[in-house]
């Protein structure tokens, strides 16, 4: 019966072509539209985690409460004992300490006055350490533009555009002007070892970068951190292992820890990041279910039309005695042999063009001037292995239901007036 069916459908293109092509069309979309939001989603995640959330992160509870501010006299204490046992506890992840903080970069002339300054974000990481992987975590190593990374003491990173914009140059000093941990003046000297670029925008604008013994000591924080952040080696975010380390890590807490007691968050509960994420995948049970009623109508119409032109073929086999359930059956076999072909069609081209947009992304950095998300200024898809079946959900669906539609007309064949038709 299969292999009839198919000879019909190969036979006459009029029954086939019409929807193969309407299928493949919308599972292409379909298919691209998914790993479109599937890349953003993953840029999101994977920028926010380098550089503000980790995978895992652990403060203060006071510091939690306000850290878009930078409360650094909110700051963890006897933070090298902490990140040994938290390396301890859980050696399946990669801890490293860090300061977030913000200044004045102050660039002087040859006379020691000031020759141009700007408001800069500042991370503190461990550059010169060999405890842990932060030049790979932030991707420093592809991320310089001019230069090289710090190598010792006093050395510093400005962001490419930032440096340009202050006018200054490699070898040259630059001069942190902020607040210690406990609110009074803070200057400190700095060497710009080199600039890095990001692609992101709102990191772009202007950063610096320093090693966390260096700003420790310029902002009094010896032995101090404002968070430690954990990261899984492989650097992809699992919730359910994240939500059960935070979970075990709480449980050690005494139910009497204050609000400078440590508390750990995942990527996940942090910046709004949930959200975020349930927002997007909302989206994609949206985009299938628009384009599989958009199919769906399509395909009804089409299956309409064809059911006029094979009007008298249907009353034939109606007329040999052939039944209605078995000629409806047989609809809905072509037409999940049209929704498999177009499918399967549709997902071809769909992961073509998602591999190139994952390759080479589109810049959106024009749209992203005065962005305060952290996200690339090129934007890529990502093929992930849902990516591959993902089409056939509308494909199909979309297929049997316009065909049901399109075919309860045969059940309303009156065979009484089957002479009449056929003569006619």
């Amino acid at each position: 019966m299969i292999l009839f069916l198919w000879k019909g459908l190969i036979r006459d293109p009029s029954r086939s072509l019409f929807p193969v092509i309407t299928v493949s069309v919308g599972v292409m979309l379909t298919v691209v539209l998914h790993n479109w939001i599937a890349g953003l989603e993953g840029e999101l995640v994977k920028a926010s985690a380098r550089f503000t959330t980790g995978h895992l992160r652990v403060t203060t509870r006071a510091y939690a409460l306000e850290e878009d501010q930078f409360p650094n006299d909110l700051a963890l204490l006897g933070v090298d004992s902490l990140v040994r046992d938290l390396r301890q506890r859980y050696p399946g992840l990669l801890w490293s300490p860090r300061i977030r903080f913000g200044g004045l970069i102050d660039i002087p002339d040859t006379a020691g006055e000031t020759r141009d300054q700007g408001p800069a974000v500042g991370f503190a990481v461990d550059l010169l350490g060999r405890e842990t992987s932060e030049v790979r975590t932030l991707n420093l190593g592809q991320a310089i533009a001019r230069g090289r990374l710090p190598a010792r003491k006093g050395e510093a990173l400005l962001s490419d555009e930032f440096a340009a914009k202050l006018g200054v140059g490699i070898g040259e000093t630059a001069t942190l002007v902020g607040a210690t941990r406990h609110g009074s003046l803070a200057t400190a000297n700095f060497v710009v070892a080199g600039t890095v670029r990001f692609g992101i925008t709102m990191l772009d604008r202007g950063t610096i970068i320093a090693d966390i013994e260096d700003i420790r000591e310029a902002l009094d924080m010896s032995d101090a951190a404002g968070e430690v952040l954990g990261y899984f080696p492989d650097e992809l975010y699992r919730d359910d292992e994240a939500s059960g380390i935070a979970a075990d890590f709480h449980r050690l807490l005494p139910d009497t820890a204050g609000e400078f007691a440590p508390v750990m968050v995942t990527l996940r509960n942090q910046a709004g990041l949930g959200q975020t994420l349930d927002v997007w995948s909302y989206l994609t049970g949206v985009l299938l279910l628009v384009f599989i009623l958009v199919m769906s109508i399509v395909l009804w119409n089409a299956g309409l039309m064809a059911g006029l032109r094979r009007y008298g073929e249907v009353g034939l086999r109606l007329a040999m005695g052939e039944p209605k359930g078995r000629i409806y059956r047989a609809m809905l076999g072509e037409s999940v042999m049209i929704g498999i072909l177009g499918s399967a069609l549709g997902t071809v081209l769909g992961l073509g063009v998602s591999f190139y947009l994952q390759e080479t992304g589109i810049d959106v950095g024009s749209m992203m001037k005065n962005a305060s998300i952290m996200l690339a200024n090129v934007l890529r898809a990502r093929v992930t292995p849902s990516s591959y079946v993902i089409g056939f959900v509308p494909g199909l669906t979309a297929t049997l239901l316009g065909s049901s539609i399109a075919g309860i007309g045969i059940y309303r064949r009156q065979t009484a007036q089957l002479t009449k038709e056929l003569q006619s």
